[in-house]
């Protein structure tokens, strides 16, 4: 649309991949953008908001003061000079809402030479105009990173460096009877960073320079993560997979007389590339378990993994972690993997058909780093 005046974007949810996912044209309309978001909702994030007020839109957070009632209109209003765009549904400012999930809404092209169109965007802007005026101790114009922090200390802004872990929905003792296939969708998944992979590549660049690492990628110090630390954050996504294939998940390939091989390859996955997988699990993920030689060019090591399938908790398995330590080896110089967790006993409740498709997250216990939790969905 040519001649954009005014830009409203109003959301209950917000974290730093849905903004992103927007960046260039809030960039480009920053001083015409004026965005409400919810908080003390258990999902807007900190990294999120900073992100918009880095972006320079106008900021405003709406606060309902009880969990109990959320701050939940979806509204995205873009109006030029003669014609105004106005989107209302379901989506979020996430990835899950502007693209993975199945949302719901209306795009509505309004004519402003038609008076009815007109009406319809004015009232619009006037109800947000005089928001914050109607709602002056619920909503906060955010003008400082301060401000933002402020609330974050309080609880009102979660951290992404805190993975949200799966909630399971129930407990299992035997294979899954789950014969629901994950279901195809018309858009490719978009997936948040693996910020604790970025922490680990950040770490290594400044270990070859020698240099301390003053702060992580979402700009905390190291008193803060030790703070978040003590303040009940645990887990942590260390790695994700691309989607499961039937070798992942120990599935005998149709027609042809193969032996699965037990395990999965933990490769490049989803991790970002200035991360080096062929040492990351090796030297970052797992470096805090005791490690043995299992063969000359091979070290092994045990830990234990809470197996989540699918919103299904299986409990706890000793899972074998082995590492090829060779680094002059063709598959080393092709980038293959070079670190192989084997499934186990819980191999019953992986290989099933399907979880094809899906994917693997792997969390790491940040109080406790030589627990994890697997969880596939």
């Amino acid at each position: 649309m040519a001649d954009i005046q005014r830009v409203i974007v109003s959301v209950a949810f917000v974290n730093l991949g849905g903004v992103e996912l927007l960046e260039e044209k809030l960039q480009t309309h920053k001083e015409k953008t004026t965005a409400f978001i919810g908080i003390r909702n258990d999902i807007t994030t900190v990294q999120g908001a900073r992100r918009l007020l880095d972006l320079g839109v106008v900021l405003f957070t709406v606060d309902t003061g009880t969990r109990r009632v959320i701050y939940h209109p979806k509204i995205y209003l873009v109006r030029g000079a003669q014609h105004a765009r106005l989107i209302v549904g379901s989506a979020n400012l996430t990835p899950g809402g502007l693209n993975n999930n199945i949302e719901a809404g209306i795009l509505i092209e309004c004519d402003l030479d038609n008076s009815t169109d007109r009406a319809l965007v004015e009232s619009i802007e006037a109800s947000f105009d005089a928001a914050q005026a109607e709602h002056p101790n619920n909503i906060t114009k955010i003008t400082t990173a301060a401000q933002l922090d402020a609330q974050y200390e309080i609880g009102l802004l979660l951290d992404e460096m805190a993975a949200s872990p799966p909630r399971p929905s129930s407990f299992g003792t035997s294979p899954s009877n789950d014969a629901t296939p994950r279901i195809k969708l018309k858009v490719t998944p978009i997936f948040s960073s693996i910020t604790a992979a970025k922490r680990a590549a950040k770490k290594a660049v400044a270990k070859a320079m020698a240099t301390p690492v003053a702060e992580d990628k979402a700009g905390y110090t190291q008193q803060e993560e030790e703070k978040a630390l003590t303040e009940g954050v645990e887990l942590e996504l260390v790695w994700q997979s691309k989607e499961l294939k039937r070798r992942d998940l120990n599935i005998p390939e149709e027609g042809r007389n193969t032996n699965p091989t037990g395990s999965i390859n933990l490769d490049k996955g989803r991790l970002p590339e200035d991360v080096d997988h062929r040492h990351y699990f090796r030297e970052e993920v797992f470096d805090a378990l005791d490690w043995s030689p299992s063969t000359t060019t091979v070290d092994e090591a045990f830990a234990r993994f809470q197996l989540v399938v699918r919103g299904v908790d299986y409990g706890a398995f000793d899972l074998r972690i082995a590492h090829t330590t060779s680094t002059n080896t063709r598959s080393y110089e092709q980038r293959n993997a070079m670190t192989r967790l084997s499934w186990g006993l819980a191999r019953d409740h992986v290989a099933n058909l399907t979880l094809i498709g899906g994917r693997l997250s792997l969390y790491r216990d940040r109080a406790n780093p030589k627990r994890f939790l697997l969880e596939i969905d």
